[in-house]
């Protein structure tokens, strides 16, 4: 089996999104067709785009998969599905939010998964995350460190330094 590396972005605000975060990444790290590499840490952001609503916590995390990019993304929705994701309102509260960011060095832009995710480097509260393990990563001929360098990160606080915080939350 062929393994490439992509990175995901997670998030919620609903019930314990701490817990559904974790529950996730061992859900991810169980599959045969999946391996959690990396984890960031954990962090608390205000929120983005609909801002009448609680903060968020966030991480982004590195995975090995043999899966391809679509079929990543069906296993991260069936996961968000699993923990009652309902996508109502765009932007708006959720118990868990699963996002590919990118999966090695493809650019697609396909009408079910667009590669790299085309906001993500708009966006603190996923580059903060990225850089805690991937700095150097190109995305968009930028590496993720200097996308960081010109995002916005105001209100952006670490909930927990470590990086195994998912392993027993």
């Amino acid at each position: 089996m062929d393994f490439q590396n992509a990175t995901l972005g997670l998030g919620g605000n609903i019930g314990d999104p701490v817990h559904a975060m974790a529950l996730a990444l061992r859900a991810l790290d169980a599959r045969a067709d999946c391996r959690v590499v990396a984890v960031s840490r954990l962090y608390r952001t205000p929120p983005w785009g609909k801002t009448d609503q609680s903060f968020f916590f966030n991480c982004c995390a590195q995975v090995a998969t043999s899966l391809q990019p679509e079929a990543l993304l069906d296993v991260c929705l069936d996961i968000e599905r699993g923990m009652k994701r309902e996508r109502i309102e765009r932007w708006g509260p959720r118990t868990l939010d699963i996002d590919v960011l990118t999966y090695g060095d493809i650019s697609q832009d396909a009408p079910r998964l667009e590669l790299p995710h085309p906001r993500m480097t708009d966006r603190g509260f996923v580059l903060m995350p990225l850089a805690d393990f991937a700095p150097e990563l190109i995305v968009k001929g930028v590496a993720v460190r200097d996308w960081l360098a010109r995002a916005d990160i105001a209100g952006i606080e670490v909930a927990n330094p470590g990086t195994d915080w998912w392993r027993n939350a």
